[in-house]
């Protein structure tokens, strides 16, 4: 059985929404961020990323990590395409051209939207969007969205979903990675086409077993 490591509320999130879409039967080790702790070493402490028994699987300390049987991986949108493609299906890449398109998209999302992105949500979640710094920052990082965003308006004219006609994990990946910078609805109302596709992805059933699953976790510990 699958096994993935993580919480719902960090990046595994796009596991654990692959994993649903896969229809897969998976075992969630819930293994908490160690920012999110006073004391992660304490021996009290919930299972988290500095903890022994996580670091002797992901020696980065970091989330999300799986286990499929003998074979263990990490990096979220790595084990997403890695998941699409073993267990095939509309989500994986139907022909050699296709998979390197899911690739190129995702390593896109992760090196050109995702930096700009998690800026934003970071500031969120301490709670300094209303201050001058949160407000320069979030500005910065929308500013930095500006030539993505165009190029993903581009692709998505005419057409539902980023690669074929179909939802596949490239969408997935980068809905995911795009969904921090929600909170900057002009950033979306600039982009109708994204706007829509976005609104496609996190309509699905999917997504939203997901999402159920994360509304149930504390925000705080």
């Amino acid at each position: 059985m699958l096994t993935i490591y993580g919480v719902y509320r960090s990046r595994a999130s796009r596991v654990y929404w692959v994993a649903e879409e896969l229809g897969l039967e998976f075992r969630s080790v819930p293994v908490l961020q160690a920012r999110r702790l006073a004391d992660p070493l304490a021996a009290e402490a919930p299972l988290n990323t500095h903890s022994a028994d996580f670091t002797a699987v992901n020696p980065m300390a970091q989330i999300p990590s799986i286990r499929d049987g003998d074979f263990v991986m990490h990096e979220s949108l790595a084990i997403t395409l890695y998941l699409a493609r073993k267990h095939g299906g509309p989500l994986s890449g139907q022909t050699v051209e296709e998979d390197g398109l899911l690739t190129m998209w995702t390593v896109w999302a992760a090196s050109q939207v995702e930096l700009h992105s998690v800026r934003i949500v970071l500031t969120y979640d301490n709670g300094l969007e209303n201050s001058a710094e949160g407000k320069e920052t979030i500005a910065a990082a929308c500013y930095g969205l500006r030539r993505p965003l165009a190029a993903l308006e581009g692709q998505l004219s005419g057409r539902q979903w980023i690669v074929g006609d179909r939802f596949t994990v490239a969408d997935l990946n980068l809905a995911e990675v795009l969904r921090y910078a929600q909170s900057e609805a002009e950033l979306f109302d600039a982009h109708p086409n994204i706007k829509a596709w976005i609104e496609r992805c996190q309509s699905r059933p999917a997504y939203k077993a997901m999402q159920a699953a994360r509304s149930k976790e504390p925000v705080e510990v």
